[in-house]
């Protein structure tokens, strides 16, 4: 973090002691440099000298110097590392951007969305320690795959959601996916349309490629271009989804012939094919950036840093997140 930031304390965050916001805001943070930042007037609430054990309130601003470590969202946080934390305490870690209408997360990758079968923490019941002073919980108004990590809108109010909904309904939003796939398409780019039917097996919910007019059988569009590639073992590909069927884009990177690294459901192994050597046999699908219309005008455009894994992968393989030329 570079130059001086005012942070201004959200509703979820009433009551809470200053040390465990930074706690919550600056995991890497000691407590031992915090104490130094407060004795010398470096850290202030509201502009007033503070404690370690200040309890803050929403809408306070607290004054935080340049620091030398991750801020919340920033640290790519893991299903892993959020256990034993409070709700409040996980949403801070996750959250990328905040108005007064608008909160967009980053969803760590193993974190469901909702609930379901085998799910004991989900996103939705987690936005209960986040109620307002009226009552209300912030909505939920698209879904991410439980191991997909990534760009996360949630709506602060009825209303915010209501037009935030009807914005996916009618296409004005822009989804960009980061995937790492087994081997190189055969063109650099090009758009991909199919048929997909979901059907329920004994290892849950899966989709498949379905003949144009089956029952049941809906439209998806998506488009990819290869930003980098290692040799033609694996490619990194940029994905927009123009529709939003269920494991839209794991399903048609498949269909192309290039599954998702670590994708347990559609990711099917030849025989002369083994996982590469120091990566994780994880999902590599990564919700990189989305641009919003705003509920009171204008847009949100946010941008997710990667889970560690993916980042790990990147790594390994020399990639640079520079390639993607997200400034468009």
């Amino acid at each position: 973090m570079t130059g001086v930031e005012q942070i201004k304390v959200l509703d979820g965050e009433a009551g809470m002691r200053l040390d465990r916001w930074f706690k919550s805001h600056f995991p890497g943070l000691g407590f031992g440099h915090l104490q130094k930042l407060l004795r010398s007037g470096q850290v202030r609430v509201d502009g007033g000298r503070a404690k370690s054990d200040t309890r803050i309130e929403p809408g306070q601003l607290i004054r935080v110097p340049p620091l030398d470590v991750d801020r919340k969202g920033e640290g790519a946080p893991t299903a892993r590392s959020i256990r034993g934390q409070d709700d409040g305490e996980v949403l801070a870690r996750m959250l990328l951007h905040e108005d007064e209408r608008v909160f967009v997360f980053n969803k760590p990758a193993g974190l469901a969305v909702q609930g379901g079968s085998g799910v004991s923490r989900h996103v939705d019941d987690m936005l209960e320690a986040w109620r307002n002073k009226r009552g209300e919980k912030p909505r939920l108004v698209h879904r991410l795959d439980r191991d997909t990590s990534g760009v996360l809108v949630v709506a602060r109010t009825r209303l915010a959601a209501m037009k935030l909904a009807e914005a996916f309904r009618a296409r004005d939003t822009s989804k960009v996916y980061w995937a790492l796939v087994r081997g190189v398409p055969g063109k650099r780019r090009d758009k991909i349309s199919t048929w997909l039917i979901k059907e329920a097996t004994p290892d849950g919910d899966r989709v498949r490629v379905a003949r144009h007019g089956e029952k049941g059988a809906d439209h998806a569009v998506s488009h990819y271009r290869v930003v980098e590639q290692a040799a033609q073992a694996l490619a990194w590909l940029e994905m927009e989804p123009y529709t939003g069927r269920t494991h839209q884009l794991r399903v048609h990177a498949a269909h192309i012939g290039c599954p998702i690294i670590g994708d347990p459901k559609y990711f099917e192994a030849d025989t002369n094919w083994e996982f590469p050597g120091g990566m994780q046999n994880r999902l590599h699908l990564h919700a990189r950036r989305i641009v919003i219309p705003h509920p009171d005008g204008g847009v949100i455009d946010v941008t997710a840093p990667m889970p560690p894994h993916m980042r790990q992968s990147w790594s390994l393989l020399g990639f640079e997140e520079q390639s993607a030329g997200e400034d468009g």
